[in-house]
């Protein structure tokens, strides 16, 4: 299983004094080293932490894969068109929120989404989806083009976390029957949101599942043991999950 690290919230503590450091771009450096797969990062409309300058550094440096998060607009496509990402995942954007809040539309905003779709694609550039884990959706997002879809988790984290709410395992299974259908789809399936080093391992174990975005979690640990052991720990906890050893 692939580990894609998210760096925006290097990106929140800079802008956060709105100095040069953190830098991003060098945290993904580290992230590299350590072994992740790729690099993600959500350049939104307001720039709360990632730059444009930020998208651009990367895409030089990255040796992995380079996913960028954006929003379906045609602002969004133009610079992802420059940039040439690796992949561009189109997720949904609300300014007042603090992190995304769910899955795309791809019924109700289906219009927007196939257009910024047919540009990418059009372009040669792998387009995912971030999307509930929902067969219609998965559904959906065969049929507008997009090879790839990733599976909103947040509401398998909450509900694990919850304990009025039971250990989760609703939730754990609409993730295996939406990932199930992606795959027969012939669609390639990943998975993030809310991940952190307790729950990683039961989504993990999803083989349909081949690739995981974590970010938050990752980012907060290494404020205290730095990026490298960070990722390395999260990649045994993955590991573990995988291969069925996750207590």
């Amino acid at each position: 299983m692939k580990l894609h690290v998210n760096v925006d919230h290097v990106a929140t503590l800079r802008q956060a004094r709105g100095t040069r450091y953190p830098d991003p771009v060098w945290a993904a450096s580290l992230v590299e080293l350590a072994g992740a797969d790729g690099i993600t990062v959500h350049l939104r409309e307001d720039r709360r932490h990632i730059q444009d300058r930020d998208v651009r550094v990367l895409r030089q440096s990255v040796r992995g894969v380079l996913n960028l998060e954006m929003a379906a607009t045609d602002e969004m496509v133009k610079i992802a068109r420059e940039v040439r990402a690796d992949v561009v995942t189109l997720v949904p954007e609300k300014r007042e929120e603090r992190t995304t809040e769910g899955g795309l539309d791809v019924v109700g905003a289906r219009a927007a989404i196939g257009k910024a779709i047919e540009a990418l694609v059009g372009d040669g550039i792998p387009v995912s989806l971030f999307i509930d884990p929902s067969e219609e959706a998965i559904q959906a997002s065969k049929e507008l083009g997009a090879p790839r879809v990733e599976l909103h988790t947040g509401d398998y984290c909450e509900k694990l976390h919850a304990v009025q709410h039971g250990p989760g395992d609703e939730e754990l299974a609409r993730l295996h029957r939406a990932a199930t259908r992606g795959r027969e789809l012939g669609l390639h399936v990943a998975a993030g949101h809310g991940l952190d080093y307790d729950n990683v391992g039961a989504v993990s174990a999803i083989r349909e599942i081949t690739e995981l975005n974590i970010g938050h979690a990752i980012v907060a640990r290494a404020v205290l043991v730095g990026m490298e052991r960070a990722v390395r720990e999260m990649r045994e906890a993955i590991d573990r999950g995988r291969s069925g050893r996750d207590e």
